[in-house]
Formats: C-alpha cells, sequence, structure tokens
C-alpha cells in the first residue's frame, strides 16, 4: 500500500498558559509562566504546594459554549482542546453534530483521576452504597475518547494510550502510522490529564522527583545547573490530522506535517531513563523522515527538569546529533505550564509546529545557569530564529517507553 503524506489541520489547547493558541504563544515569547500555588486542593499537609493550572473560569465559559458542564477534569480539557482543534479544521460548527468518519486516539497518563478520587472517597465513607451507577463510565480510562466521540459524533475508532509521559506523542505516532497506511482519512489526536486531586497529587508528592524551589514562577528549570525537579501541570492538546490529499481535496489550511515517528523502550528500570533507548527512538524517526540530524531546525525536548532526565536526554540528543549538536537549538517548554504527564508531547508538539510556523525557537524559561552537563545548544531567555522547516519532538516516560516525532513546516 502506497503510504500517504500526513498533515495536520486543525490545533487546539488548553494550558496554564492559555486556551487557545495565540495566548498560549504570545506567554511564550514573552517568556510568561504558569506555575503558581495550586487553588484546587488545599495542600496544607503536602511537601509541594505548587502546580500549574488551567484558568476555570476558561474552561467553563468554553463548555458552557459546547453545552456541557463541568464532569471529570480530564474530560473537560480534552473537549475544550478538541473543539477547537475540530473548528479550525473545518469539521465541526455549531451543534447539534453531524455524524462523519473522524477516529479519535489520545493518550493519558491517569485518565480520569478526578472522578476516581471521588469515588474512592464516596467508598471510604458510606461503604458500596456511596458508589453511583456512574461509575465506572467515568472512570474508565477511555472515557476521555469516547467522551470526544460522542460529544462530536466522531463515529471512527476511538480508544486511549496509556503510556506515562510518552502518551500522547505515541497517540500522535499510532494516528500518523492509520493516516500514512490508509486505515484511516482523519484522525482527532493528541492527550489530556487532570490530576489535581488529593490522592493523585499526594502520590508524586512522595516521589521525591519535584521541585521543592519556593518560588513558583522559578520552580521548573529544564537544564539549569540549580535545577531540582519537575512541576507538575495540567492540560490537553489536541490535533486534527489526516491525508495531504483529502485536506486538499476540502481546501482545509494545513498547519503542518508529520513525516517520521520513532518509538522504542529502554527495557531496564521502570523509572530511570536510557540514553541508548532515547537515541533509538530519535534514530528511528530521523530515519523514516528521512531527515539528516543537522537538517533540524530545532529539538523540543522532553525537558522535565530532573537531574537523571536532563542529563541523559543531553547525552541522547548528543549521541544521535553528532557534530550537529553545536548548530541545532534545543528548547523545553515544562517551565511554562508545568509537566502535563500524559499530555505533553500533544501540548510541546503543538509549541513546535507554532515554532516552525513562525521560525522561531521560544525561549527557554528560567536557564540562568546552564548546567555545563547538559552542553547542547540550549535557547537562551529570548527567541532565536530559526530558517529550516523541520523539527524534532522528543517524549520518554517511567516504565522506559520513548516516543519521537519529525515535523516539518507546512508546504
Amino acid at each position: 500500500m502506497e503510504r500517504r503524506r500526513v498533515v495536520m489541520t486543525g490545533l487546539g489547547v488548553a494550558s496554564a498558559i492559555g486556551v487557545d493558541e495565540e495566548t498560549l504563544w504570545a506567554n511564550l515569547l514573552a517568556a510568561r509562566g504558569g506555575i503558581d500555588q495550586l487553588q484546587a486542593l488545599d495542600t496544607t499537609d503536602y511537601k509541594v504546594s505548587i502546580g500549574a493550572e488551567v484558568d476555570r473560569p476558561a474552561v467553563t465559559a468554553k463548555l458552557e459554549k459546547l453545552g456541557r458542564r463541568a464532569i471529570d477534569r480530564a474530560l473537560d480539557l480534552a473537549l475544550v482542546a478538541g473543539a477547537d482543534a475540530l473548528e479550525q479544521a473545518g469539521l465541526v460548527g455549531e451543534p447539534p453534530y453531524q455524524e462523519q468518519n473522524v477516529a479519535v486516539i489520545f493518550g493519558t497518563g491517569v485518565g480520569s483521576a478526578q472522578s476516581h478520587h471521588a469515588a474512592f472517597t464516596s467508598f471510604f465513607k458510606r461503604g458500596p452504597r456511596g458508589l453511583r451507577p456512574t461509575t465506572v463510565p467515568r472512570c474508565m480510562y477511555n472515557a476521555i475518547s469516547s467522551g470526544l466521540s460522542i460529544h462530536f459524533r466522531l463515529s471512527g475508532p476511538n480508544y486511549m494510550i496509556v503510556s506515562a509521559c510518552t502518551s500522547a506523542t505515541n497517540a500522535i505516532g499510532s494516528a500518523f502510522r492509520m493516516v500514512r497506511d490508509g486505515y484511516a482519512e482523519t484522525v482527532l489526536c493528541g492527550g489530556a490529564e487532570g490530576f489535581f486531586d488529593p490522592f493523585f497529587y499526594g502520590v508524586w508528592n512522595n516521589l521525591g522527583v519535584l521541585s521543592t524551589n519556593p518560588d513558583p514562577a522559578r520552580a521548573c528549570r529544564p537544564f539549569d545547573a540549580d535545577r531540582d525537579g519537575c512541576v507538575l501541570g495540567e492540560g490537553a492538546g489536541a490535533l486534527v490530522i489526516e491525508s495531504r490529499e483529502r485536506a486538499l481535496a476540502r481546501g482545509a489550511h494545513m498547519r503542518g506535517e508529520i513525516i517520521g515517528y520513532g518509538e522504542s523502550s529502554d527495557a531496564l528500570h521502570r523509572t530511570s531513563p536510557s540514553a541508548d533507548g532515547q537515541a533509538a527512538a530519535m534514530r528511528q524517526a530521523l530515519a523514516e523522515a528521512g531527515v539528516e540530524p543537522s537538517e533540524l531546525g530545532m529539538i523540543n525536548a522532553h525537558g522535565t527538569a530532573t537531574h537523571a532526565n536532563d542529563l541523559t536526554e543531553s547525552q541522547s540528543i548528543k549521541a544521535v546529533l553528532g557534530e550537529a549538536v553545536d548548530r541545532v537549538p534545543v528548547v523545553a517548554n515544562k517551565s511554562y505550564f508545568g509537566h502535563t504527564l500524559g499530555a505533553s508531547g500533544a501540548l510541546e508538539t503543538i509549541v513546535t509546529l507554532l515554532g516552525l510556523e513562525q521560525g522561531l525557537a521560544p525561549p527557554n524559561l528560567n536557564l540562568e545557569r546552564p548546567d555545563p552537563e547538559c552542553d547542547l545548544k540550549l535557547v537562551g531567555n529570548e527567541p532565536l530564529r530559526i530558517d529550516s522547516p523541520l523539527a524534532m519532538k522528543n517524549s520518554f516516560g517511567f516504565g522506559g517507553g520513548n516516543g519521537v516525532l519529525v515535523l516539518r513546516k507546512a508546504d
């Protein structure tokens, strides 16, 4: 079967620095982050009390426009981002929506965390009688993909990919292959995460990987010598991808193109990353794209701001880029909207696409003293002009999963 070119025709975001792409991009260029003291829960008994929250009134307003009320934070954010992506792609307008053959492939790390916490709390207070009949449909992991499918009447296959912090990138990569190989014409893909509940935030507090910096604005510092951990953030990113032929036939505006995808497993440790595993995924993506490392205009790194992850990713990037390591700019976005876990690959892919469109690599926030062991061409505190139409997006997750996309600016 002849492989088809795969383009993106719609983007949607729900992040701590904007629930539309224009606001998100403006905040990136202005180096304005969205990490602050958490408002969603009482953090009195927690070691860390900061995070990146999406503006609740803005989300509520968008849900009301969709004729929805808040149900579960992850699903709510997915609907907000998905609506904008579908509308931008010209696939939906005002409801009622007409059924159409569009697949939904989304990623998440923890699924409907808010609904799980509510169900467990009710169970421990009242026993089995405290469990609502709606607990199962609210708590199943595919509540996100099925919720998108049902609301927008998208009748193609719908399912979730759950692979920790690589989830959204795996979802986009899987959707890319579906369209490329002729198994789908159009896919709504991305990732969503909403986990600021007492239980989930509590277990991450005790994992020992969160920053304890008392200043929220300066807490997340990817590749900086003074980094001391990541900061969690909720959010969602959605992309409509389709065959280039279909996009041309219906006159859709193409935002960019996916030209390569690579994935691998470290097969070593559940939480410690491997430079060899990461490099394998990067090389696979570049080979499929037919791109030499020196041709890249930018790498959007996974960049979690933990010591082990940033150091390992630096090693894997150097191994893949070789002599080009001094010429290819590297950015990391989590210092702006936090580590959104299973949604991070989608939000950061969208940032990468916006950068290719504008010919700019956005600044690295809080990179005040670059770690000499992370000796990459890290973008400073000002946007950097890039001339190449090509970029790479890295995602690496607990469990040893690695996912990498190679993107190209639209023709």
